[in-house]
């Protein structure tokens, strides 16, 4: 697979884009996450956690104080410092592997990368809050900038699309501008086209079916597929936690289709599954 995104080295460690799939592990801090939601809010259950992801593989650990399922409820600034700084930084007192901290609050991101986080993942592309590029940018950091339309509270009512593939890679060419116009270095760019966000469960489909499509925007692609509703939806599956090979499935169409990073909750299967997948597309 040519690929002319170049790399990304972090904390010594390098991602060579395209020459392998890199894997992002989910560390929810919440309460009320839609598969995991309790079970690591405490810093110790969380390091845990977070060691035995890097034992199966992960390359990239993602830290989240907020829940983006849909319909949840968005938290206060304090509560979400809160949650996830003793978190960020009880992992890395620890661990070297790179952390990501899920916030779309530029003063959250600030703080976390201050404790230890080493890239932003913003669900909302960087509009929720308009300070978010202009911290990055000081910062130095990477950013996934994702494409989500409302916020978890609304996304699911703004599934009507005259071109889906379209206005997402149109809201993502877009965004990578504006980040890069305040400061951003585009090698510090990754995308995320959003699946579950505001697309129905058959829209979720044509997203994958057509992931290729935003390679063009010469960026590394980050897909999160993992254990979502549309997956459920396929299997008649209600419980989360037993959809892992329905998510094995669409992690390796995401691989045929050129992502480079998949953010995942059961990195152990995955990692098997990117394994097999990269030799066989890489």
């Amino acid at each position: 697979m040519t690929n002319d995104k170049g790399q990304l080295t972090i904390r010594e460690r390098s991602f060579c884009w395209g020459e392998r799939t890199y894997l992002m592990g989910v560390l929810n801090v919440t309460p009320d996450s839609f598969s995991d939601g309790g079970e690591f809010n405490t810093p110790a259950a969380a390091l845990a956690q977070a060691q035995r992801l890097v034992e199966a593989g992960v390359d990239i650990l993602d830290i989240g104080g907020q829940s983006t399922r849909p319909g949840a409820e968005e938290i206060s600034e304090a509560a979400e410092l809160q949650r996830v700084l003793p978190v960020v930084k009880a992992v890395r007192s620890s661990l070297s592997v790179p952390i990501s901290v899920d916030t779309t609050r530029a003063s959250v991101a600030k703080a976390a990368v201050a404790v230890g986080a080493d890239i932003v993942n913003d669900i909302s592309g960087g509009t929720f809050d308009p300070d978010m590029f202009p911290v990055v940018a000081q910062l130095g950091v990477p950013i996934i900038l994702m494409h989500i339309r409302g916020t978890p509270q609304t996304m699911q009512k703004l599934t009507d699309y005259h071109d889906l593939i379209g206005e997402i890679y149109e809201f993502l060419e877009g965004q990578i501008q504006v980040a890069i116009n305040a400061g951003i270095v585009r090698s510090r760019l990754i995308i995320d086209p959003g699946i579950g966000f505001a697309k129905t469960a058959e829209q979720n489909i044509q997203l994958l079916r057509q992931l290729a499509a935003f390679c063009s925007l010469g960026v590394p692609i980050l897909v999160g597929v993992s254990r979502k509703r549309f997956i459920g939806h396929i299997l008649n599956q209600p419980d989360p936690k037993q959809r892992v090979w329905g998510t094995a499935a669409a992690c390796c169409a995401a691989i045929a289709a050129g992502s480079d990073i998949l953010r995942v909750h059961d990195v152990s299967a995955m990692y098997d599954v990117c394994r097999v997948a990269d030799a066989i597309w890489r």
